[in-house]
């Protein structure tokens, strides 16, 4: 149902004037590199402009226009994931420099050479997941924190989330916190391995390319549960696993993707 090009994680910044360097660059990155869908057909409305104070700016309308434009109109369906889309402050997960972006569909520097995730993938890859209220769910590769508060947006799921690059899992946790998502179990650390004492996951959600899907990510998963994971090197497909009532498995290609391999243990079993 969904043929799209995407990928995740591009360059990032430590400083004011590095960032300005990377705003530049993520311009050319979305056309060429590191994350990117197709363009949607062009709507009408517009996006806050630079230098418009923020203050100035009503952030609630341009997540509706976003919505309705770069994700409902590009075949995502799921109420539920529509409405937590429309509900999650993506503005105030990116750097103040670049704040009047938040609500364009691409992916947004956020430092450490990590980016925060189109707003399209985020939604596809949720409503791939297809997570019930009342289930738990798992997510490898924290980042921004945008996916683990859609997530938490979907109302009465339990959701866990680890990161493994630490400074960036220490300001993200302290921002969701401020932002109201006390609820979230977070986690710094390698999520090769998923998180063992939280299991099993009705649904596992993984942000990096891993060159094939993680057996313990398999184990973790409960009978019916899905995982969904970009898989690949040179091609990469994003693909949703379902694990059976036996055990076995079942894989579903949904569109080829383009992400950042996955760091720590996958990367070194990729090698092997």
């Amino acid at each position: 149902m969904i043929a799209r090009r995407a990928n995740d994680r591009t360059l990032g910044y430590t400083s004011l004037m590095r960032l300005l360097v990377v705003v530049a660059f993520t311009t050319l990155a979305s056309a060429c590199g590191s994350e990117s869908a197709p363009a949607a057909t062009p709507a009408p409305g517009r996006a806050p402009a630079r230098g418009v104070p923020s203050a100035e700016i009503d952030w609630s309308a341009a997540r509706d226009q976003m919505v309705e434009n770069s994700i409902a109109a590009r075949g995502v369906t799921d109420p539920r994931v529509l409405r937590a889309m429309r509900r999650v402050p993506r503005h105030e997960m990116v750097p103040p420099v670049i704040r009047y972006r938040a609500y364009e569909d691409r992916p947004l520097p956020i430092g450490y050479e990590q980016t925060i995730s189109q707003p399209y993938v985020v939604a596809a890859m949720t409503e791939a997941a297809q997570v019930a209220p009342g289930e738990r769910v798992l997510e490898v590769g924290t980042g921004s924190g945008y996916q683990a508060a859609v997530l938490a947006e979907l109302g009465g799921v339990e959701v866990y989330s680890i990161e493994i690059v630490e400074p960036l899992a220490k300001a993200t946790h302290r921002m969701l916190r401020d932002l109201g998502y006390k609820a979230l179990n977070l986690r710094i650390g390698d999520g090769y391995r998923g998180w063992p004492e939280a299991a099993p996951f009705d649904a596992i959600i993984v942000t990096a390319v891993a060159p094939e899907v993680p057996k313990p990510l398999i184990d973790q998963l409960a009978p019916n549960g899905r995982l969904v994971i970009p898989v690949g090197d040179r091609e990469q497909y994003l693909q949703v696993i379902t694990k059976q009532a036996d055990g076995s498995t079942t894989t579903e290609n949904l569109f080829e993707v383009r992400f950042v391999p996955m760091t720590g243990e996958a990367q070194r079993a990729g090698k092997t």
